[in-house]
């Protein structure tokens, strides 16, 4: 999987303030309807909000990784946001949450989707791009980080 295939520049935002969880998730719904205009913020919302109760999306580090199934999209899209002050996520591990990255994915899921999503975890697993991502002070410098850390095999 190539990232820059499933998120594009204009689907990343650095240094956003977010309130809460709930402010994440509509301001990912808000950068996803501009990849899906077919669909509504309150639609994708609504996705990723019955996902977020079915098990925390919160992951080790600092980061959270709400997704969601969709019918009618044909291919996974992605999004990506850095908070500048980090909010309570819900994580396991109780740390707050600084990055957020938002993935749509088909309703009718095949391997290739489930290896994005594989591949999408251990990058966010991955302390060395964690640091670049978080080193980043816009959104081109936040996009060109992920893209460029995730062609490169780095090893903690």
């Amino acid at each position: 999987m190539r990232l820059e295939n499933i998120i594009k520049p204009q689907s990343v935002l650095c240094n956003v303030k977010a309130r809460s969880k709930k402010h994440c998730l509509e301001i990912l719904s808000g950068l996803m309807v501009q990849i899906y205009p077919e669909f509504t913020c309150d639609q994708i919302f609504k996705y990723l909000n019955k996902r977020e109760r079915l098990g925390c999306t919160g992951l080790d580090s600092g980061v959270a990784f709400p997704h969601c199934r969709i019918g009618n999209i044909g291919s996974s899209s992605a999004t990506l946001i850095k908070l500048s002050e980090p909010i309570d996520f819900d994580a396991a591990d109780g740390e707050l949450v600084d990055l957020i990255f938002g993935m749509l994915v088909p309703e009718d899921l095949d391997e290739t989707h489930y290896a994005d999503i594989k591949v999408i975890t251990q990058l966010l697993s991955n302390g060395t791009l964690l640091s670049s991502l978080r080193s980043a002070n816009s959104n081109i410098e936040l996009h060109n980080a992920l893209v460029n850390g995730s062609r490169l095999d780095i090893q903690d």
